[in-house]
């Protein structure tokens, strides 16, 4: 019996002896399946990542649930500049000919200026006349008017007119797409880099779905009158040449303007590298949308995507807009000649809602910058107005300075001091 006890006492020594020599099987175990755990949620992270890629590459949107084929695409609202949707808008592509939304820009802005006026005669040059692709079949040293010139880019996308007008405008190519550059980067188009005025594919002539709609923005809100040219759908030009005068049909590029209802334009382009892209611009209701498609696998996709957005927008967006600004109380001013300066909204706020709100709610706010000292010119921003929904700041303008105001010197206080006593 003794020895039966002694025989459990070493046992039990034992088996203390080993469990203390080892760790603790439950951090053991806790550790294994920690780093099994996260190998799992890696990989599962893996399969939904391409789920989901492979959903937005086509078939539905899960926000939005639209079905666009094209790889990239944008949904503006034109007159805030808002964002509706978005898919890989910012992924650099070629433009084909919606290159000369930029070029049509650019030919309004001279006309603003009076560089050149509509019935100005431009003379097609050799280059100008090599073009190829879409065209209007212009022949060295023809001549067209400023405003022909203009159909024939906007409607038949004639690369020809194209460069006869860069060349008229600028005197060469070159320097007129150097203008496109810089216009570009001031409408903050940072993904667009242009190598030619007509999008023929050339390396490195690159732009992306939203700068595409900010320089169509640009163009129907600056220019309202482009809608004049971009809505023509079948117009005759006379070509008159050594041979003769003859007809030629312009039939536009742009099947919305016949097919959608509330089409206002805009540009097409299809080549072998961008594949089929369109800047389609409508409007309904007082509102106007920029749909841009970028490398849609044919034309009837590409038309199909814009009327998709289109139609999306103007089911979902309901706008809010000030009529005018609402007028402010002179701001307290210090070391100025007065003691107050006018201040002013420096435009009406507009915005859009896809969620539903009651935009009735949307309440303002005046933010005013502390401790004014003048001097302080007009038009300098001494604050903003901001808009809040449902408590969420949704925008703002500034309120600029809408006077003048001197720092006081020695002898306007002087001034003052004796109009003072003489009271």
């Amino acid at each position: 019996m003794k020895r039966f006890f002694a025989l459990l006492i070493c046992v039990f020594l034992c088996t203390q002896s080993v469990a203390l020599a080892a760790p603790p099987d439950n951090i053991l175990l806790y550790e294994e399946d920690t780093g099994q755990s996260q190998e799992q949620n890696s990989d599962a992270g893996t399969d939904e990542s391409t789920d989901t890629e492979s959903d937005s590459g086509a078939g539905q949107d899960a926000a939005t649930g639209l079905d666009v084929s094209a790889p990239s695409a944008i949904l503006m609202e034109a007159s805030t500049g808002q964002v509706i949707y978005e898919k890989e808008a910012d992924e650099q592509r070629p433009p084909a000919s919606v290159t000369k939304i930029m070029t049509l820009l650019l030919i309004f802005d001279a006309l603003k200026d009076g560089k050149i006026k509509l019935e100005d005669s431009v003379s097609t040059s050799e280059f100008a006349a090599s073009m190829g692709g879409s065209q209007v079949f212009l022949e060295p040293g023809e001549t067209q008017t400023v405003d022909t010139m203009i159909k024939c880019i906007a409607v038949a996308s004639a690369n020809d007119a194209c460069v006869a007008m860069a060349e008229y405008i600028c005197g060469n190519e070159e320097e007129f797409v150097k203008n496109m550059n810089e216009r570009a980067k001031g409408l903050g188009m940072d993904n667009t880099h242009f190598v030619n005025c007509n999008g023929l594919d050339t390396d490195g002539h690159l732009t992306t779905a939203r700068d595409i709609a900010l320089m169509s923005r640009e163009l129907i809100t600056t220019y309202p009158q482009i809608r004049d040219y971009s809505m023509i759908w079948m117009e005759d030009i006379t070509h008159t040449t050594k041979k003769g005068t003859t007809e030629f049909g312009l039939t536009n590029t742009n099947k919305l303007v016949r097919q959608y209802e509330y089409a206002t334009g805009l540009k097409t382009g299809s080549t072998d590298k961008a594949k089929y892209c369109v800047s389609a611009t409508a409007e309904k209701n007082g509102m106007e949308l920029i749909a841009v498609i970028m490398a849609a696998p044919d034309h009837k996709a590409r038309f199909n995507d814009a009327t998709t957005l289109l139609n999306y927008g103007f089911g979902k967006c309901n706008k809010y807009e000030e009529e005018k600004t609402a007028s402010i109380k002179p701001v307290a001013l210090t070391r100025g000649v007065k003691k107050t300066i006018k201040a002013e909204q420096t435009e009406p706020f507009a915005y859009i809602d896809t969620t539903g709100a009651d935009l009735n709610s949307i309440e303002k706010k005046k933010v005013l910058k502390k401790n004014l000292k003048a001097p302080i010119k007009k038009g300098t921003k001494i604050g903003e107005m901001k808009y809040y929904l449902a408590g969420k700041e949704i925008g703002s303008k500034d309120i600029i300075a809408g006077e003048t105001v001197d720092e006081v010197s020695y002898q306007s206080a002087l001034k003052d001091a004796l109009n003072n006593l003489l009271l």
